[in-house]
């Protein structure tokens, strides 16, 4: 199967495009729509040149005596994940930033459910045994885990899905959010692990803890029509919202590799961009999609 097709990607296409899937999930086709946004918010917020960036985003950058301008370029993306050497094995990355004769800096793992909620205790295991790995390698290495998951609603009275219904309604397991907007037995276990894995803070703290952690909840109920961010849970500016957990990343990576670096800053501060550039003025600050990006200009 081909891999996916490079785009510049906006949060809302990639969740209709994991809440409702035009393939088997089996083929991880679903999710890739978010690992292309993932690239295209680190460069457009983070600021972090595309080159360095696997899968490489459809972007480019034209530095000019007038500043540094971003152009959208599908022919410059390029598909695929990095493998990372752990402290124990191999990892391929869904996303990852690497600095030239530095090493990776940055990564970001991508997981998502549909339904059978139950197997999540399985999600905690490898979450922590990942992060461990790499940062027995990677000490440095600022890495975040977002997981996301479909909020099948117990009182959904017309139910899209692409997995199996019982008489027109989710199975039990399969439920997400029960009445009166409360999280299932199993998510609200998961939330609580997370929440402990994530925010560390210094390179000697433990490995087995990510520097952010996101949990989004999907928007199911309507179909692909209203599909989006399912409000609440986990409230904005909590520690498993996914825009603090871009923001954590950023904050995070100047600690460690620009201001506690300072003889590398030229190699690793993150650049700022001509708020004139094509790609933000065309697209990114006029177009309500990408709202939440906040682009990193001059």
């Amino acid at each position: 199967m081909p891999p996916e097709a490079p785009a510049l990607t906006s949060l809302g296409d990639a969740l209709v495009r994991f809440a409702f899937p035009d393939s088997s999930v089996q083929t991880s086709r679903h999710i890739l729509a978010l690992h292309w946004y993932v690239a295209c918010r680190l460069v457009i917020e983070g600021g972090i040149d595309p080159d360095r960036i696997r899968p490489r985003p459809p972007i480019t950058v034209e530095r000019t005596r007038y500043g540094t301008f971003l152009h959208h370029d599908p022919g410059a993306a390029k598909p695929g994940e990095r493998t990372i050497l752990g402290g124990l094995k191999t990892k391929r990355l869904d996303v990852t930033v690497a600095i030239p004769t530095i090493g990776p800096a940055l990564a970001v793992s991508l997981k998502g459910s549909h339904n059978a909620f139950r197997n999540l205790t399985n999600r905690m295991e490898e979450a922590a045994g990942d992060c461990t790995n790499l940062h027995m390698s990677y000490p440095a290495l600022v890495y975040a885990f977002w997981h996301v998951l479909r909020a099948n609603e117990a009182d959904d009275p017309a139910p899209v899905a692409h997995f199996r219904l019982k008489d027109g309604r989710y199975n039990v397991q399969d439920v997400a959010v029960l009445h009166a907007g409360v999280l299932a037995e199993p998510i609200r276990r998961y939330r609580r692990a997370l929440e402990r894995l994530s925010d560390r803070e210094d390179l000697r703290d433990h490995p087995s803890r990510y520097e952010a952690c996101g949990l989004t909840l999907v928007k199911s109920r309507g179909g692909p029509d209203n599909c989006g961010v399912y409000s609440g849970h986990p409230s904005p500016g909590s520690v498993l919202d996914y825009n603090r957990m871009f923001q954590r990343l950023y904050a995070i990576y100047d600690r460690r590799f620009v201001y506690d670096a300072p003889a590398l800053r030229s190699r690793t501060e993150r650049e700022t961009w001509d708020r004139e550039s094509p790609l933000l003025s065309d697209t990114i600050f006029r177009d309500e999609a990408f709202a939440e990006m906040e682009a990193r200009v001059e």
